[in-house]
Formats: C-alpha cells, structure tokens, sequence
C-alpha cells in the first residue's frame, strides 16, 4: 500500500467521523451495484467528501474479491486460455522476487516498479499481451498496442503456449529491465 494511501486510512477517523473498517460494515449493509450510487450515498447520507468516500467504496470492494477470484472472472468461458495464463506468468517469475503480479477485473499488470506489460483475454481464443518497450519498431508480432492505449506501446496477440518462445520471453525480459 502506498503511503499517500496510508495516510488517507490512518486520517479517516479524524476527518470523517468513522475508520475503514466502519464504513466497509455500514457499505454492507446497503446493496449498491455501482461503484458511484455508494460514493453518492456516503456524501449525500453522511457528508463524506469525495476523495474519502470514493476510497471507501473501493477498498472496499477490493476485500470482496480476491486475486483468483478475479483470473476465474476473468477466463469464465475462455478456459482454454489458462494453460497459456498461466505460462506466462510461470516464464515472468523467473525474473526475480521484484515481479509483482496484480489482477484487476478485466486483465492482470505484471509489475516491477513500473508496469512492464498486461495480460488480457481478449477473445474466446486469445490472449493479448501487452508490453512497455519504449522506442522498440513495430513488426508483424510485436504490434501497436491496439486497445491497450497508453498502458502499452506493443501487443503481441497469443492463441497457444507454444507462441510463449525464445523472441516473446527476450519482448518480455527488455520490458521488466526497462521497468527497473
């Protein structure tokens, strides 16, 4: 957790009447399906400011869901893609204990201090990759990062493991030392 972050938490009671862990059994008991409908409700039913009540809301879901829950989110219906998942995120651990690997609701950021690249079903049958390589010319599969905008400047498309070969692994290696 970043200290910025930290501090928020720490400062809650203070500025807002209750701690985190108050606000998560208050959020509990209401049934909201929007991230905004309970940021609402926190500053129209109990004068939160925005800032605090958009982390409470968020923090908030985080505990709700864990990491695998997501990747099973993630690759419902598309379960022919995990054994190819879960190679690339056997080949990134290999590059030492500064990797960290974090999953959000649609796709998973490989990190070291930076993100060095994302992983994304994107299709029934594929995996998107996307990689941070600053500067490094496009080819026939090493592509524009196409959805992935800025998180990314390349995409190299994947439908089976064997795709995960000496080229991709180097891609993926320059984009973790660029991340350091």
């Amino acid at each position: 957790m970043d200290q910025a972050l930290q501090t928020m938490i720490d400062n809650m009671p203070e500025k807002t009447g209750k701690s985190l862990q108050e606000w998560k059994k208050i959020l509990q008991t209401k049934n909201f399906t929007k991230h905004l409908e309970a940021v609402k409700f926190l500053k129209e039913s109990h004068g939160v400011t925005h800032g605090f009540a958009n982390t409470i809301v968020a923090l908030s879901k985080e505990e709700e869901t864990t990491p695998e829950d997501l990747i099973v989110q993630q690759y419902q219906g598309k379960e022919i893609l995990l054994p190819l998942y879960k190679k690339l995120i056997a080949t990134v651990v290999n590059f030492g204990s500064e990797v960290i690997i974090t999953p959000k609701k649609g796709s998973v950021s490989l990190i070291r201090k930076k993100q060095f690249a994302l992983i994304k079903p994107a299709t029934k049958s594929r995996i998107d990759l996307g990689l941070k390589l600053t500067g490094k010319p496009l080819t026939a599969r090493l592509q524009n990062s196409g959805p992935f905008g800025t998180m990314c400047t390349h995409r190299v498309q994947l439908t089976s493991t064997e795709e995960i070969d000496g080229e991709l692994i180097n891609w993926l290696t320059e984009a973790y030392d660029k991340a350091g």
